[in-house]
Protein backbone atom coordinates (compact mmCIF):
# COMPACT_ATOMS: atom_id res chain seq x y z
CA UNK A 1 0.00 0.00 0.00
CA UNK A 2 2.88 2.44 0.49
CA UNK A 3 6.18 2.56 -1.20
CA UNK A 4 9.90 2.65 -0.22
CA UNK A 5 12.53 3.13 -2.59
CA UNK A 6 14.80 0.09 -3.53
CA UNK A 7 17.56 1.17 -0.75
CA UNK A 8 15.33 2.33 1.52
CA UNK A 9 14.89 0.08 4.55
CA UNK A 10 11.46 -0.39 7.05
CA UNK A 11 7.87 -1.15 6.74
CA UNK A 12 6.14 -1.75 3.47
CA UNK A 13 2.39 -2.24 4.56
CA UNK A 14 0.68 -4.86 2.58
CA UNK A 15 -3.00 -5.43 1.96
CA UNK A 16 -4.38 -9.46 2.33
CA UNK A 17 -7.65 -8.55 -0.11
CA UNK A 18 -9.04 -5.95 -2.59
CA UNK A 19 -11.51 -4.57 -0.01
CA UNK A 20 -9.04 -3.88 2.44
CA UNK A 21 -6.29 -2.19 -0.83
CA UNK A 22 -9.50 0.11 -1.66
CA UNK A 23 -9.82 1.52 2.15
CA UNK A 24 -6.08 1.59 2.94
CA UNK A 25 -5.64 3.23 -0.96
CA UNK A 26 -7.48 5.98 0.36
CA UNK A 27 -6.11 6.52 3.23
CA UNK A 28 -2.30 6.16 2.57
CA UNK A 29 -1.16 9.08 0.38
CA UNK A 30 -3.60 11.23 3.59
CA UNK A 31 -1.83 13.15 6.30
CA UNK A 32 -4.14 10.90 8.26
CA UNK A 33 -1.33 8.55 8.18
CA UNK A 34 1.89 9.05 10.05
CA UNK A 35 5.04 8.01 8.93
CA UNK A 36 8.80 8.41 10.68
CA UNK A 37 12.08 7.89 8.81
CA UNK A 38 15.08 7.25 10.08
CA UNK A 39 18.39 9.39 8.26
CA UNK A 40 21.79 9.26 8.72
CA UNK A 41 23.27 12.43 7.24
CA UNK A 42 26.39 14.11 6.03
CA UNK A 43 27.21 17.25 8.46
CA UNK A 44 25.26 18.89 11.51
CA UNK A 45 22.29 20.91 10.56
CA UNK A 46 21.95 24.24 12.69
CA UNK A 47 19.18 23.97 13.85
CA UNK A 48 17.32 21.00 16.13
CA UNK A 49 14.09 21.15 14.03
CA UNK A 50 13.41 22.98 10.92
CA UNK A 51 11.07 22.09 7.97
CA UNK A 52 12.25 21.97 4.16
CA UNK A 53 9.67 23.32 1.50
CA UNK A 54 10.46 22.72 -1.25
CA UNK A 55 8.83 22.12 -4.88
CA UNK A 56 9.82 18.79 -6.91
CA UNK A 57 10.20 17.71 -10.62
CA UNK A 58 12.37 15.96 -12.50
CA UNK A 59 16.02 16.82 -12.93
CA UNK A 60 16.41 17.40 -16.15
CA UNK A 61 20.23 18.38 -16.30
CA UNK A 62 21.19 14.60 -14.84
CA UNK A 63 22.33 11.78 -16.74
CA UNK A 64 19.78 9.89 -14.07
CA UNK A 65 16.44 9.10 -15.91
CA UNK A 66 14.74 8.77 -12.29
CA UNK A 67 16.65 11.61 -10.81
CA UNK A 68 13.81 14.62 -9.16
CA UNK A 69 15.05 17.98 -8.13
CA UNK A 70 14.24 21.15 -6.96
CA UNK A 71 12.05 23.10 -9.05
CA UNK A 72 10.00 26.09 -9.02
CA UNK A 73 7.71 24.66 -11.65
CA UNK A 74 7.38 21.13 -9.80
CA UNK A 75 4.62 20.01 -7.72
CA UNK A 76 4.61 21.06 -3.79
CA UNK A 77 6.59 19.07 -1.09
CA UNK A 78 7.07 19.40 2.73
CA UNK A 79 9.10 17.26 4.51
CA UNK A 80 9.69 18.41 8.52
CA UNK A 81 13.07 17.29 10.67
CA UNK A 82 14.43 16.95 13.96
CA UNK A 83 17.80 16.24 14.66
CA UNK A 84 18.46 13.19 17.08
CA UNK A 85 22.03 13.62 17.81
CA UNK A 86 25.54 14.90 16.11
CA UNK A 87 28.38 12.91 16.08
CA UNK A 88 32.24 12.58 14.39
CA UNK A 89 33.26 9.43 12.16
CA UNK A 90 37.23 10.15 11.83
CA UNK A 91 36.66 13.81 12.17
CA UNK A 92 33.77 13.92 9.55
CA UNK A 93 30.80 15.26 10.62
CA UNK A 94 27.27 13.42 10.50
CA UNK A 95 24.16 13.78 12.25
CA UNK A 96 21.13 11.21 12.70
CA UNK A 97 17.57 13.07 12.99
CA UNK A 98 14.00 12.09 12.05
CA UNK A 99 12.15 13.21 9.04
CA UNK A 100 8.31 13.32 8.60
CA UNK A 101 6.98 13.99 4.66
CA UNK A 102 3.89 15.24 5.06
CA UNK A 103 3.13 15.37 1.44
CA UNK A 104 4.51 12.07 -0.54
CA UNK A 105 6.72 12.43 -3.78
CA UNK A 106 8.80 10.12 -5.28
CA UNK A 107 12.74 10.63 -3.33
CA UNK A 108 11.24 13.49 -1.37
CA UNK A 109 13.19 12.93 1.89
CA UNK A 110 16.85 12.54 0.11
CA UNK A 111 16.33 15.42 -2.14
CA UNK A 112 14.61 17.88 0.85
CA UNK A 113 18.05 17.05 2.53
CA UNK A 114 20.68 16.46 0.35
CA UNK A 115 19.14 20.64 -1.01
CA UNK A 116 19.39 21.41 2.69
CA UNK A 117 22.95 20.21 2.37
CA UNK A 118 22.79 17.09 4.43
CA UNK A 119 22.87 14.52 2.11
CA UNK A 120 22.03 11.17 3.41
CA UNK A 121 24.98 8.39 3.70
CA UNK A 122 25.85 5.92 1.31
CA UNK A 123 22.77 8.14 -1.42
CA UNK A 124 24.29 7.02 -5.07
CA UNK A 125 21.76 9.33 -6.31
CA UNK A 126 21.62 12.56 -4.21
CA UNK A 127 24.79 12.07 -2.82
CA UNK A 128 28.16 13.91 -4.07
CA UNK A 129 28.25 12.21 -7.54
CA UNK A 130 24.81 11.03 -9.24
CA UNK A 131 27.33 9.00 -11.70
CA UNK A 132 27.85 6.50 -8.80
CA UNK A 133 24.58 5.74 -9.43
CA UNK A 134 25.07 4.91 -12.95
CA UNK A 135 27.59 2.77 -12.40
CA UNK A 136 26.29 0.95 -9.64
CA UNK A 137 23.72 -0.22 -11.98
CA UNK A 138 25.85 -1.23 -14.52
CA UNK A 139 27.69 -2.87 -11.65
CA UNK A 140 31.18 -1.20 -12.48
CA UNK A 141 31.21 1.12 -8.39
CA UNK A 142 35.13 1.67 -7.85
CA UNK A 143 36.98 0.90 -4.67
CA UNK A 144 36.40 4.62 -4.61
CA UNK A 145 32.98 5.04 -4.73
CA UNK A 146 32.54 2.52 -2.07
CA UNK A 147 34.70 4.40 0.78
CA UNK A 148 32.38 7.79 -0.52
CA UNK A 149 29.15 5.96 -0.38
CA UNK A 150 30.26 4.75 3.16
CA UNK A 151 27.62 2.04 3.38
CA UNK A 152 26.04 -0.60 0.85
CA UNK A 153 22.59 0.94 1.04
CA UNK A 154 21.64 4.81 1.65
CA UNK A 155 20.73 5.14 5.72
CA UNK A 156 17.15 5.86 5.30
CA UNK A 157 14.92 3.58 7.04
CA UNK A 158 11.14 3.63 7.23
CA UNK A 159 10.92 3.79 11.11
CA UNK A 160 6.80 3.81 12.16
CA UNK A 161 3.52 4.08 9.94
CA UNK A 162 0.45 5.06 11.84
CA UNK A 163 -2.59 5.64 11.51
CA UNK A 164 -6.43 5.08 12.53
CA UNK A 165 -8.40 2.26 9.98
CA UNK A 166 -11.25 0.52 10.80
CA UNK A 167 -12.31 1.86 13.96
CA UNK A 168 -8.80 1.05 15.58
CA UNK A 169 -5.11 2.47 15.60
CA UNK A 170 -2.76 0.61 13.90
CA UNK A 171 0.69 1.49 15.02
CA UNK A 172 3.81 -0.36 12.86
CA UNK A 173 7.81 0.06 13.59
CA UNK A 174 10.71 -1.83 13.04
CA UNK A 175 14.16 -1.38 13.94
CA UNK A 176 16.99 -0.58 11.31
CA UNK A 177 19.25 -3.08 9.86
CA UNK A 178 23.29 -3.34 12.10
CA UNK A 179 24.72 -1.49 9.21
CA UNK A 180 22.99 1.62 9.71
CA UNK A 181 23.27 0.88 13.57
CA UNK A 182 26.57 0.18 13.29
CA UNK A 183 27.33 3.21 11.55
CA UNK A 184 25.81 5.16 14.32
CA UNK A 185 29.07 3.79 16.48
CA UNK A 186 28.81 3.62 20.33
CA UNK A 187 26.42 6.84 20.84
CA UNK A 188 23.98 4.59 19.08
CA UNK A 189 20.93 6.53 18.21
CA UNK A 190 20.14 8.82 20.87
CA UNK A 191 21.92 11.46 22.25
Amino acid sequence: MNRIDRETSGIVLIAKNAAAARELGKLIGTPAVEKAYWAIVHGHPARDEFSIEAALGKDERSEVAIKDAVREDGAPAMTTVSVVRRFERESAPFSSLIATPETGRKHQIRIHLAHAGHAIVGDKIYGADDRRYLRFVTNSLTVEDRAALMLENHALHARALKFSWRGRMWHFEVPPDNAFMAFLGPGGWAK
